[in-house]
């Protein structure tokens, strides 16, 4: 069963959604390297120091540092929406991942000047370190305060919930399916 990736949410929201939860189970969306390049392609304009041809060159065990990424913020995401603090892993893991491919500014001349980011190390270790940013932006900003889970049973899909009667992850995607099953319930009742 094809599952689309769930994709429009900050992009680090993004990446913790790429593992939904599908009638057979959860699922990874980017457990290996065409899942991944499927998943960077319908985000590649949010990834200005990615480039595309870079992630070719990635393995299976490259993944990893993605991964953990992921993993480390799933963490921090799920403890901040309990109200709780943020664990001492989770963080540590974000500030692994940047340090190990710092950004550093560039000035590139031209018409108009540029200032651009440069990362050094392998493409999924560059990667990782530019998606661990975005992660602690989005922890660190006001829109860590808004994260909501999505309220459809069997949905975990996260958003941020700007709008305080937004109560799912999309109309079209869970929205329909509650309304449709409580419309159902409804006219089964005698």
């Amino acid at each position: 069963m094809e599952v689309t990736p769930f994709v429009g949410e900050p992009l680090a929201l993004d990446l913790v959604n790429t593992r939904p939860r599908v009638s057979a189970g959860a699922v990874d969306l980017i457990a290996d390297g065409k899942g991944l390049r499927a998943w960077l392609e319908l985000e590649k304009d949010r990834l200005s120091e990615v480039n595309p041809s870079d992630l070719v060159s990635i393995s299976v065990k490259d993944l990893g540092h993605i991964h953990a990424v992921r993993d480390s913020l799933a963490m921090a995401l799920d403890h901040r929406m309990r109200g709780l603090g943020l664990p001492a892993a989770a963080v540590e893991g974000l500030n692994a991942a940047m340090r190990a491919a710092p950004a550093v500014q560039r000035l590139e001349w031209g018409d108009p000047p540029l200032l651009k980011s440069q990362r050094e190390g392998s493409a999924a270790v560059r990667l990782a370190a530019f998606l661990a940013q975005d992660a602690a932006e989005l922890l660190a900003g006001p829109g860590g305060q808004q994260i909501r889970k999505c309220e459809a049973e069997d949905c975990v899909m996260l958003f941020v919930g700007s709008n305080a009667r937004r109560r799912w992850c999309s109309a079209a995607r869970c929205g329909n399916r509650v309304r449709v099953s409580r419309y159902y319930r409804r006219s089964k009742t005698p």
